[in-house]
Order: C-alpha cells, then structure tokens, then sequence
C-alpha cells in the first residue's frame, strides 16, 4: 500500500472552561508532529569501559505544528489561540490528515503567537504530556 501524505485538515479543540473549537490548517503546507514519549539520547561516548552500552533515556513530550489561515474579523483566531495560550488547563486536541489518520492529544499551544497580516496565516504548535495517540 502506498504511503499518503498531503494536508492537515482540520484540527479541534475542547477546553473545559474556554468550550470547543477549531482552527483552519492552511492547504498544501507542511505539517511536523512527534508522538512524544521516551527517548533515547545519541551520545557516541554513552559506553562503557567494558565496552557495554549506556542508554540515557528521558521523556518527551508531543507536539503538532502546522499553519493556519487567521481569519481576523470571524472567526477571530488570534484572540482564540491566545486564550487557550492563557489558560493553565489543557484541552482535549484532534488532528485529521487528508489520508484519514486522526491523532489526539491533551495540551496547549506554545511558542510565538504571531499572525502574518499579509497572508492571513500564523503558526500553531500544540504540545502536550504523555503521547499523542492514532485513534
């Protein structure tokens, strides 16, 4: 079976005191998302004098990032993703790939928050703990 990739599009929101939600991924534009989870640091000196394996292992957390049209005068985007930004409560978050997969995830936005006026866009990345999960 061929490998499909393509656009994000649309990704939901349900915050428990700010409501549910979306935001509108901008076509043909690439989106990067890491499961979370643990991970295992590549460090070339990690062995020991016997010659064994050292394995450094942390977590880390999910994310999702894609850009988003930002519809000023509507739907207000800027003003939503700054609240949810705002907010000490993560929301319940679903991402759905043109391919049909659908990811979710608990967390928040993170990073800048800057529209650009010129092509109606920003930048969203949400992050999260534990791992987003294919449902």
């Amino acid at each position: 079976m061929a490998s499909i990739g393509g656009d994000i599009i649309e990704i939901r929101y349900s915050h428990p005191t700010l409501g549910s939600g979306g935001f509108d991924p901008k076509a043909a534009e690439d989106s990067t998302y890491d499961l979370g989870g643990f991970r295992t640091a590549d460090e070339a000196n990690s062995i020991a004098g016997s010659g064994d394996a050292i394995y450094q292992m942390s977590r880390g957390r999910w994310f999702f990032e894609v850009v988003c049209a930002n519809d000023m005068n509507g739907r207000k985007d800027l003003e939503k993703l700054t609240a949810l930004t705002s907010s000490p409560i993560e929301a319940d978050w679903t991402f759905t790939h043109i391919n049909g997969a659908v990811y979710q995830g608990k967390g928040k936005p993170v990073g800048d928050m800057q529209a650009n006026g010129n092509s109606a866009t920003f930048p969203l990345k949400v992050a999260g703990g534990g791992t987003l999960k294919q449902l």
